[in-house]
């Protein structure tokens, strides 16, 4: 028999740069050494048995079929009420919130409905991982400005700087992934003037915004009339209510550019998973869950704060997410990707670091934990790091 001479075709790569993402990478190794893996950001506990509960009464109910393109009207309703009670702005739920599959597709859908070939758009980093790709998908150009070394505070004179006649939007991302900073009200109100008498859109990274501690506030792009006008404003019920692989966000925005978002939105995903949708939008009917979600958070930081504390890492601040970061340089001088996995081998416990964050790396010895985990998890993973 003549052997084949078919070969696969070499397909040039749209993102030449993208490998297999550091979180996959140490989420493996957390698995092969048996280590508590701090490192990817999900919940270790589960969510509210009502939750599923209510998921389950959907599907006997005969709620499996598609939903609306845009997602169920009474999910899109109770997103538009708690907007409005908790930042002041009223969308409108038919024509200005959409129901994703997560935060990051409504990202990519956002960067996708607005950005051209040419465009620029700034990112501040460390980012999520998923700006950059997002941007270069749509054939856009990636602008990095750094927030300020070891605050992770913005740096208007730097974002300004970086603003040209090609900028087409911006990326923010309070509370912020993975420096765990928290955008202040003035800092807000910073960017509203500083994009003032631009066509620059926004799209505001909120995903953490039930996860700001120590009675401070969040403060969301829809609470400022000129950063809403000009605003994509995403968000997770992943995050949110422990169920991230649920894969459910949203998106408010005028309806001009939410009406861009979903002609997207409506071949790149359609629509989403229909008895979740009724389960959430049940679920919200109760506002406590994402009240009280503060509170519940803050308890672990603070349990895991007094923990490192007795350690040889030096603690960064916390203000929001469930990120904690430390500076290891007191413990070893490896790079932030050798430590991680020294400590993930070695120690027995995951984390990420911080150069992941940043294009080519940007090294300053310092790795991000996740302590969304059990007391008790939060507590074996202390109990390893005291042996540094």
């Amino acid at each position: 028999m003549q052997a084949s001479t078919f070969t696969t075709p070499i397909v040039p790569s749209r993102l030449p740069k993208v490998g297999t993402t550091i979180f996959t990478v140490m989420s493996a190794l957390a698995v092969e050494h048996k280590a508590v893996n701090l490192g990817q950001g999900f919940p270790d506990f589960d969510c509210d048995p009502a939750l599923v509960d209510h998921v389950a009464a959907a599907m006997r109910e005969g709620l499996n079929q598609y939903p609306p393109m845009t997602g169920v009207p009474a999910l899109r309703q109770a997103v538009s009420r708690k907007i409005e009670a908790l930042y002041g702005h009223r969308y409108d739920a038919d024509l200005e919130i959409t129901i994703t599959a997560g935060a990051t597709q409504a990202i990519l859908t956002a960067v996708l409905c607005c950005v051209h070939p040419g465009d620029e758009v700034i990112v501040l980093e460390p980012c999520y991982d998923s700006y950059a790709p997002n941007i270069e998908l749509a054939g856009g150009t990636v602008v990095r400005v750094p927030l300020v070394p070891g605050s992770f505070r913005p740096d208007f004179a730097r974002i300004g700087a970086a603003i040209t006649p090609s900028t087409r939007a911006i990326i923010v991302n309070s509370p912020h992934n993975p420096g765990a900073t928290v955008w202040t009200p003035q800092e807000m109100q910073q960017l509203a003037a500083l994009l003032d008498g631009t066509d620059i859109l926004l799209i505001s990274d909120e995903v953490y915004e039930h996860m700001v501690y120590d009675g401070a506030p969040h403060t969301s792009a829809a609470s400022i009339p000129a950063l809403a006008s000009r605003c994509f404003v995403v968000s997770s019920f992943g995050k949110t209510y422990h169920v991230t692989g649920w894969k459910v966000g949203y998106v408010a925005a005028p309806a001009p550019l939410m009406a861009e978002f979903r002609k997207v939105h409506q071949f790149n995903v359609f629509t989403v998973n229909t008895p979740v949708q009724h389960a959430l939008a049940r679920y919200m009917e109760r506002a406590e869950p994402y009240l009280e979600l503060a509170a519940f958070y803050q308890h672990k930081r603070d349990l895991f704060r007094e923990g490192l504390s007795r350690t040889r890492l030096r603690l960064l601040p916390s203000e929001g997410t469930y990120f904690q970061s430390v500076d290891y340089s007191a413990v070893s001088p490896l790079p932030e990707a050798d430590f991680c996995q020294w400590l993930t081998r070695e120690i027995g416990v995951a984390a990420i670091p911080l150069s992941a964050f940043y294009e080519g790396g940007f090294e300053q010895g310092i790795a991000r934990l996740c302590f969304a985990k059990k007391d008790e998890t939060l507590r074996a993973a202390l109990q390893r790091l005291a042996s540094i």
